[in-house]
């Protein structure tokens, strides 16, 4: 074992540059980084208990609910280990960003899926640059 390897690792998931997620099985937010803070402009005390929609944009919802529940209910997930994906997500300001991300299943002690991890960070001026309508 590191020496000062929790702290190490408490740090850079806290403190790191890009988001980290995680969302429980339901989709609420449970954790949120300052990076996820950064990118998408709500502070940790706006998003933790709050729907993923908060910065899903309404088109993409009923999709990713679909592939939400579907990795919930069997525990895997069509993308593999590493794959990163490129999405468009919300910003608390109502701007369009596209976002790139790796999802990691959450398991429980059980062996149970809890939730999903996404760590990512966001990449502006990718054609998403308008202001989403509400």
């Amino acid at each position: 074992m590191i020496p000062g390897l929790e702290r190490l690792c408490t740090v850079i998931v806290r403190d790191g540059p890009d988001a980290v997620i995680y969302a429980d099985k339901d989709g609420i937010v449970r954790f949120w980084n300052g990076g996820a803070e950064r990118i998408f402009g709500f502070g940790e005390a706006e998003a933790v208990g709050r729907s993923l929609d908060l910065i899903v944009p309404e088109p993409q919802r009923e999709r990713h609910w679909a592939a939400y529940r579907e990795t919930m209910r069997t525990g895997r997930t069509r993308y593999g280990a590493g794959d990163t994906l490129a999405v468009p997500a919300l910003r608390k300001d109502g701007v369009l960003i596209s976002v790139e991300f790796t999802i990691v299943p959450f398991l429980a002690e059980d062996g149970g899926l809890s939730g999903r991890l996404f760590s990512g960070s966001g990449v502006l001026g990718s054609g998403f640059t308008r202001r989403a309508r509400r």
